[in-house]
């Protein structure tokens, strides 16, 4: 991971925050699990899944609590 793609954890609105944690909990399932073809086969079955959906929503949850905090819960 030579490439920067995530410069700091600063938004400007909750909601701007919020698609940051929905963008980190993407970036880690992806380099996690970097073959395309196999987290589209994966996608197939955790998406009828409901406590995956759980789980994943619990993910973005944590990452917009970083990301909250980072903003000093809006600094605006």
């Amino acid at each position: 991971m030579a490439d920067i793609w995530l410069p700091n954890l600063l938004t400007n609105t909750p909601q701007e925050g919020y698609e940051l944690a929905v963008k980190l909990s993407r970036a880690a399932v992806r380099i996690t699990q970097s073959n395309p073809a196999v987290r589209n086969d994966l996608r197939a079955v955790y998406e009828k899944d409901a406590e995956a959906l759980i789980a994943t929503a619990a993910v973005v949850a944590t990452n917009f609590q970083t990301v909250a905090a980072a903003n000093n819960y809006w600094r605006n």
